[in-house]
């Protein structure tokens, strides 16, 4: 069984940093390797992806990567485009999971996840990076949809959008208009994309990412990403592209 991946367009735009490695992996998936198979075979990963079976159950998912440099792996395709994260940015996964052990050994692993180790999981899963002019950022920021998506629409083809999320993409594989990325500024990443990762890995820090650092982007917004956002009234949709949220009252 190819366990969804065979349904995988590799045409869609949010897919263009990683198709031309993920495709013919997906392929191997789809003519009958494991996913934890096809992803080993890429040999670029600074860990080894194994069967779900080989992580102990009184063990840690992300201290069983940091003791043993393994991923456990199942065969679907959440975990496949968690593997292609892990061949498109290593440096960079593997610093969010050194962040991660890092907080389980001082704080121990709690039943509730602190602010720290939720930004970490919340960036691993479902982040996008982008890097674009000021003014598409603020009225990201501000929430501002018409001025972001229509009145500014032309100053897209000067951004650079790249998710990183795989439970991102993982739901974009059958695209919905409420799928909503956690952006993360990228205005000092270097122009070429081909250095984000090293600079990525630099710049995330526990302090940092404790303040939630990310602004909401539902995907299929994005120009030129959908086509069914060519006209205004795709953004006219208050339950996907919501106003800011209004100051509380001071009632003191």
């Amino acid at each position: 069984m190819a366990h969804g991946l065979a349904s995988i367009n590799w045409q869609a735009p949010w897919l263009t940093h990683c198709r031309a490695l993920g495709q013919p992996l997906a392929q191997q998936v789809v003519a009958g390797a494991s996913v934890r198979e096809a992803l080993n075979s890429a040999c670029a990963a600074p860990v080894r992806f194994v069967a779900q079976s080989a992580l102990p159950e009184d063990m840690a998912y992300e201290q069983f990567i940091f003791d043993k440099g393994l991923v456990p792996t199942r065969d679907n395709l959440h975990d496949f485009f968690n593997g292609l994260c892990w061949l498109h940015f290593p440096h960079t996964k593997r610093r969010l999971n050194v962040l991660q052990a890092a907080q389980m050994a001082s704080a121990g692993i709690q039943p509730v996840r602190g602010p720290v180790r939720d930004a970490l999981t919340l960036f691993d899963e479902n982040a996008a990076l982008l890097r674009a002019p000021d003014a598409l950022w603020a009225a990201l920021i501000a929430r501002d949809w018409q001025r972001l998506f229509i009145d500014l629409r032309p100053l897209w083809r000067e951004a650079q959008l790249v998710l990183f999320g795989h439970a991102l993409l993982e739901k974009l594989v059958s695209p919905r208009k409420a799928v909503t990325a956690h952006v993360y500024l990228a205005q000092n990443a270097p122009e070429s994309m081909a250095d984000w990762d090293a600079w990525l890995a630099q710049d995330l820090n526990a302090s940092s990412l404790a303040s939630k650092p990310f602004a909401p982007l539902p995907v299929l917004g994005v120009p030129h990403w959908w086509a069914g956002n060519q006209t205004p009234d795709f953004y006219a949709d208050p339950q996907v592209f919501r106003p800011p949220r209004k100051p509380a009252l001071d009632v003191a």
